[in-house]
């Protein structure tokens, strides 16, 4: 089988753009800043006070996942730095200085111990069940390199809003079943935030890149989910009155502008893109004046 030319060199994707928007992106401050946002953002809207050292919990073992899966991904280039496949330039970026993310990652795992003491003791409880399938997760996608035998985009969603959503729950068990709509919505979000990044970033071949069948099956109708989800947010933010309208509604907002970035993503660039899709996912930021713990 011929093996198709590199077509993203390294060096000129990583310096093309250095915005701060682009930046943000390079140095996974992306992720990070969306989940101690929805942290807190959930909380919030909830009536549930959480001390600043759960936010900054989150943030900090975000960052560290996301900046240990880039560095693992691109450990490829160690034994062949001419390999292309399946890399972006936040991989590049993170291999060109790898030595630089460590050390902030030894010393994020040393700030996260001092945290630790300060969280809920059953927020700890549900972050230890959800730490042992995050693990076993990294594992399998890692060791193994079976990464398309999982929908990965799915569950990266899953993790992520299970992580969010945590700190109210620990907080207030008897809102973990009025959430529970709430919180599936944030994990369709969060998966199709991953989805329209993968179909970006595999433009040519994103129904025949060997990605799981799941994760083909949701690329070709990713506009059709892109409403329904819009929708589903838009339906139980009108409906339901057991949970505040803020937290589907700005999903059902944030959908959309996903979607909005899809009909625009050929004229921006490819950097820019991907840190836009994780802007689009801020905007409880527009909600600030309207809550209050």
């Amino acid at each position: 089988m011929a093996t198709a030319t590199p077509t993203k060199p390294p060096l000129t994707a990583i310096s093309r753009d250095r915005s701060p928007l682009a930046l943000w992106h390079l140095l996974s401050l992306d992720a990070p800043t969306v989940a101690a946002l929805w942290t807190w953002f959930i909380a919030s809207a909830n009536h549930v006070h959480l001390p600043l050292s759960s936010t900054l919990a989150m943030a900090v073992t975000v960052w560290m996942l996301y900046a240990a899966d880039r560095l693992l991904d691109a450990r490829v280039l160690n034994m062949n730095p001419t390999y292309h496949e399946d890399l972006e330039a936040r991989h590049y970026f993170h291999h060109r200085f790898r030595s630089a993310f460590l050390t902030g990652i030894l010393f994020a795992s040393i700030v996260l111990a001092a945290l630790l003491p300060h969280l809920d003791a059953e927020a700890i409880r549900l972050y230890l069940i959800l730490g042992s399938l995050v693990i076993g997760y990294f594992l399998l996608i890692h060791a193994t390199r079976s990464a398309h035998r999982l929908p990965k985009e799915i569950a990266v969603g899953l993790f992520f809003a299970a992580a969010t959503f945590i700190p109210t729950v620990a907080r207030r068990p008897d809102l973990r079943v009025p959430l529970l709509p709430s919180a599936l919505l944030f994990a369709a979000l969060c998966s199709l935030n991953c989805l329209f990044i993968y179909a970006w970033e595999h433009e040519e071949d994103c129904t025949n890149h060997p990605a799981h069948a799941i994760t083909r099956r949701a690329i070709r109708n990713l506009p059709l989910l892109t409403v329904l989800l819009a929708l589903c947010g838009a339906a139980l933010t009108l409906l339901s009155h057991e949970t505040p309208w803020s937290v589907p509604c700005t999903i059902a907002y944030c959908a959309a502008l996903l979607f909005l970035l899809h009909t625009h993503h050929l004229v921006i660039n490819p950097v820019s893109l991907r840190a836009a899709a994780d802007l689009a996912l801020t905007t409880p930021l527009l909600l600030l004046p309207f809550l209050r713990q």
